[in-house]
């Protein structure tokens, strides 16, 4: 139905940034929210960051100042830019999308994840 692509990750030293992508295709009718989770071993996944149709944005509180959530409404396309990365920050970083899609309803779709470490 709804498949989500992401990249970006990797390997960065403490204070460095990256940033990540994430497009959506498939039957898309429209995205009503895409949003940026994170999940370290043994823990729950968290919410970082999600932008809806609106424009909305929001943070997780650990993540404001150094972290932008943006989308590319044509490209069905999220971006999370990270900046002053910190090794707290390495985890197994998933994309999300809140989809109306065509004849399927509205669904929630995840992403394969993308690995981000922060060591020096």
């Amino acid at each position: 139905q709804v498949q989500l692509a992401e990249s970006g990750g990797g390997l960065v030293q403490p204070g460095g940034s990256l940033r990540l992508s994430c497009a959506a295709s498939g039957s898309i009718f429209s995205i009503v929210s895409m949003s940026w989770y994170r999940q370290v071993t043994g823990k729950q996944r968290e919410l970082v960051a999600t932008t809806t149709s609106a424009g909305r944005t929001n943070y997780a509180d650990s993540v404001k100042g150094r972290f932008t959530i943006s989308r590319d409404n044509a490209k069905n396309t999220v971006y999370l830019q990270m900046n002053s990365l910190k090794p707290e920050d390495t985890a197994l970083y998933y994309c999300n999308a809140d989809v109306l899609t065509r004849g399927f309803g509205r669904n929630d779709y995840w992403g394969q994840g993308t690995q981000v470490t922060v060591s020096s």
